[in-house]
């Protein structure tokens, strides 16, 4: 391992603008660029999983609720603290981070020391093959959130991430509704969740979701995703490998 740590490249979003839909075009140009460069820089760090066999969240006490601005809150009720964690669901250094501390985070959940408050965005829909894929995942994750089952949206949170379902930026190909379903099936949710999901019951307000959620990543002065915040501050979730043990009460 080279002496020196590089920090890896991440997503920069735009100042928000009025604007920034006809940006769209450059700025998913610029992304493909800063999206290899980050995620080769990521990969030359060590990827190891952090509290690996631990698994998901297995608290039956552990809470989800989805909030009024779409925003996903896990944890127990009197959680010691709580971290904000900026993600898109075909970032594949957000993937990155989930295998390496998804598991860790899972625990410190479990235990009462950590709730996450997730926002899950969609800046990367113009990279996939249907060119809606992280938006209907967004969608996805809210109709699981929605059921009120904790330890069936964590699994499903780990799913999205997995490098078995994760779809390739440009690919030729990523999940459909029903993919996305039965995906939540395998997860453990609901009948009713999985059906919100085939049925693409929330995919327009989980767009407007996300776009709220990319005006409050520019606005905590983070340089991109994946981005965890803590009390105002943001961590540095890709370079500390005991973040979650400093953050965690």
């Amino acid at each position: 391992m080279s002496a020196k740590k590089v920090k890896p490249v991440k997503y920069s979003p735009e100042p928000t603008s009025n604007k920034f839909t006809y940006l769209l075009g450059g700025i998913a140009v610029a992304v493909v660029a800063v999206l290899v460069i980050g995620g080769v820089l990521w990969q030359s760090g060590s990827t190891d999983s952090r509290n690996d066999g631990y698994g998901t969240v297995q608290n039956s006490a552990v809470q989800v609720s989805l909030e009024d601005d779409g925003t996903i809150l896990l944890g127990l009720p009197d959680a010691t603290e709580t971290i904000d964690l900026f993600e898109d669901p075909m970032c594949p250094y957000c993937a990155e981070l989930e295998h390496k501390h998804g598991q860790e985070l899972a625990q410190a959940v479990d235990d009462g020391r950590l709730a996450v408050r997730y926002h899950i965005l969609a800046f990367l829909d113009r990279l996939s093959s249907s060119g809606d894929y992280s938006t209907r995942s967004v969608a996805a994750a809210q109709c699981v959130a929605d059921s009120g089952d904790a330890i069936a949206f964590s699994a499903f949170h780990d799913s999205l991430f997995s490098p078995d379902n994760q779809p390739a930026e440009g690919g030729n190909s990523d999940l459909d509704n029903e993919q996305l379903a039965q995906m939540a099936r395998d997860a453990g949710a609901t009948d009713e969740a999985a059906q919100c999901i085939a049925d693409g019951t929330r995919v327009e307000q989980a767009a407007a979701d996300a776009e709220a959620g990319r005006q409050a990543l520019a606005a905590t002065g983070a340089a991109g995703t994946p981005a965890v915040i803590h009390n105002g501050v943001v961590v540095d979730a890709l370079g500390n490998e005991n973040w979650v043990a400093e953050v965690a009460g």
